[in-house]
């Protein structure tokens, strides 16, 4: 079936126009928009999950990833990512595509160990589950398909950071999330981290640095201690609106409203 790019209408085969709404087909299904983006993917798999399949009957086994897997969506769609595949027990959630945030890598992080609690929740409601998770985090330049539909199978990112999350899920504890350095430096300051052995993955010339998770600093949002890396430069018109609406707010005791404007990692 050729689905139309236009309506989403599922036509024959060999068809050269949609019969719904009558775009061409040929010509726009050979081409796939594509975009580099920096995303952060969260690697997540049950430990001993190929032996717990054996023993069990098959409609256990589904009874088992139903709850299982609707659970980790929830906790990755809840703070902004996309479910980017289930490989059997294994969820492959992505931060950073289609939407992107200025914080995708720590809501990457959050999301890992949020699933952890979720996990120990699940096992508290069903005795018989006895879940254990390795998570592995990465964040990384990926080839993004823009017009991928995940929920119909169709993959959406593809590159090393997609293969380096997997290997750290590997090489993680059972209940741990093991991160990457790049989402270590960018998330250190919102998440406590213990340090870790680095790990060597396949088809990596050097092991790759890590470190272990351990909890967020803060709530979500709130406290989260940043500071300036850069001195601003070309921006003292802004600067002296933003500090003209301050005097303004101290002065009269009203709130006063600012909005930065600006594409995702520029620093706003």
């Amino acid at each position: 079936m050729r689905t139309c790019p236009s309506c989403r209408f599922e036509n024959a085969e060999s068809a050269k126009f949609c019969s719904e709404c009558g775009s061409a087909l040929t010509a726009t299904l050979s081409t796939r928009r594509e975009e580099r983006k920096v995303v952060t993917v969260v690697f997540a798999d049950i430990v001993g999950s190929t032996a717990r399949a054996e023993r069990l009957d098959p409609e256990d086994v589904r009874a088992i990833l139903a709850p299982y897997h609707d659970r980790l969506r929830a906790e990755l769609e809840r703070r902004g990512g996309t479910v980017e595949k289930f490989i059997g027990d294994a969820v492959v959630g992505v931060f950073g595509a289609p939407v992107a945030h200025e914080d995708d890598a720590e809501r990457g992080v959050r999301a890992a160990l949020a699933i952890q609690e979720a996990i120990a929740e699940l096992n508290e409601s069903g005795e018989a589950l006895e879940l254990e998770v390795r998570i592995g985090v990465n964040t990384g330049e990926a080839l993004v398909s823009v017009d991928a539909r995940p929920e119909l199978g169709e993959a959406m990112v593809a590159g090393d950071v997609m293969n380096t999350a997997a290997r750290l899920q590997s090489a993680a504890a059972p209940g741990g999330v093991l991160v990457s350095e790049a989402t270590y430096r960018s998330t250190s300051r919102a998440i406590e981290y213990a340090e870790a052995d680095p790990v060597t993955a396949k088809g990596k010339a050097d092991p790759v640095p890590v470190w272990a998770a351990v909890a967020p600093r803060s709530s979500f949002g709130v406290d989260v201690f940043q500071t300036g890396r850069a001195a601003l430069v070309g921006r003292v018109r802004e600067l002296d609106l933003l500090v003209d609406a301050l005097a303004q707010a101290r002065a009269a005791s009203e709130p006063q409203l600012v909005t930065l404007v600006g594409v995702p990692g520029i620093g706003k």
